[in-house]
């Protein structure tokens, strides 16, 4: 028979560590797995409708990320949401003509910032604006289109 102390240190050993799984699960889902300040050089985009971006969203191109969310503002004269991104430096190469639109991940429903290049020979520097930007995709906009587009097409 084996001991019960032998036992209840394995379960308590087990118990931590699924503790300790939740955890890091929730500080990956969270985006709060990085605590170190920003680096690299600053872009900002206007969008009219963020739909819930947050600060430290990714940013990313092609699916890899190259930055993070860094400020999220109003501008009172255009009325646009002004998004700010740190660039990770060795990512230094984005022409002029970027794009940079909000999408959803995942279902959860986080939101994070797409960069597509463009094709100019010039890049953008520290504190540039990226001027072509795509606003969120909102659902229930959407879907009140469509119910309105099909209301109006019945007589």
């Amino acid at each position: 028979m084996p001991d019960t102390r032998a036992v209840e240190i394995a379960v308590g050993m087990f118990v931590a560590a699924g503790l300790a799984a939740l955890f890091l699960l929730a500080m990956k889902v969270s985006n709060l797995s990085s605590f170190t300040a920003p680096q690299g050089y600053v872009l900002s985009a206007e969008f009219q409708n963020i739909g819930g971006l947050k600060v430290r969203a990714p940013v990313t191109v092609a699916g890899v990320q190259v930055g993070r969310v860094i400020g999220i503002s109003f501008d009172n004269t255009d009325y646009e949401a002004v998004v700010k991104m740190a660039i990770n430096p060795k990512y230094d190469k984005f022409p002029v003509d970027t794009s940079a639109a909000i999408y959803t991940a995942g279902l959860l429903g986080d939101k994070y910032v797409a960069l597509v290049p463009g094709g100019a020979a010039t890049f953008l520097k520290d504190g540039a604006r990226i001027k072509l930007t795509q606003s969120a995709l909102i659902l229930e906009q959407v879907i009140g289109q469509y119910l309105f587009n099909r209301a109006g097409g019945r007589k």
